[in-house]
């Protein structure tokens, strides 16, 4: 294969998981920062009449759920990058204390798109020659597994907080201009419901999937969120 292509091609996939894993981290963020703080500010206006307490409790929510999703997002990142050192350090392992076995694997990935026995021998030997070469190959097409950025884990969390933090304050604003909490509520529901249509559409525009059905249930799911706190709150009050 020409260098250069390869080159191409392996900055294209990087950038590619790199925005994938971005979009992935804003969607989380943004979904739980718009529903989350919208059902805890629905459920307190339907208990008490003070917009300036429901300010201060939405506030003091966004600021906490920022900081565990954005911990959340760094521990699973760790994680994923701790998973995979360890099973490239077993697959390391293997090639040195077991390399037929691991040679048979390698020809079974290559069998299962349709090569024969005889079209993969070659490969399977010229892999055998490269042993870091054919533990990314393993890494890839047998456990499927890609190497993590290093960066990753602080990413993760700075965007996933962020977008928390972002979505929270869509719900909350209304509150934070009006004393009374029916308008105050009444405004929430209309920007937060607006909010949520419109992340579901662009969400859906990234993700290839239908944009006016993920716009309606992003939209479905914040609105029985919201819907059941308040009148969890309105029974119990």
């Amino acid at each position: 294969m020409d260098t250069h292509l390869h080159h191409d091609k392996h900055i294209h996939t990087e950038e590619h998981l790199k925005s994938s894993d971005l979009l992935r981290d804003v969607v989380i963020g943004m979904s739980d920062g718009l529903t989350v703080p919208f059902a805890l500010a629905a459920g307190l206006s339907g208990a008490v009449d003070s917009t300036h307490i429901i300010v201060i409790a939405g506030i003091a929510e966004i600021a906490a759920g920022s900081i565990a999703m954005g911990l959340g997002g760094y521990l699973a990142a760790k994680s994923d990058a701790e998973h995979y050192a360890k099973e490239r350090e077993r697959e390391k392992r293997e090639i040195a204390e077991i390399p037929h076995e691991e040679m048979r694997e390698v020809a079974e990935v290559f069998q299962e798109y349709g090569l024969t026995e005889e079209q993969t021998w070659p490969i399977v030997e010229a892999l055998r020659k490269q042993p870091q070469k054919w533990i990314d190959f393993m890494m890839r097409f047998e456990l499927g597994l890609e190497r993590p950025d290093p960066k990753r884990a602080l990413t993760s969390a700075i965007t996933i907080g962020g977008a928390y933090a972002a979505g929270g304050f869509v719900p909350l604003a209304p509150y934070m201009f009006t004393r009374n909490t029916s308008t105050a509520l009444f405004v929430s529901i209309a920007t937060t419901l607006l909010a949520l249509l419109v992340f579901g559409f662009i969400k859906a525009r990234f993700t290839g999937t239908q944009p006016v059905r993920s716009a309606l249930q992003t939209a479905l799911i914040g609105s029985a969120a919201a819907g059941a706190a308040f009148m969890i709150a309105r029974a119990i009050s």
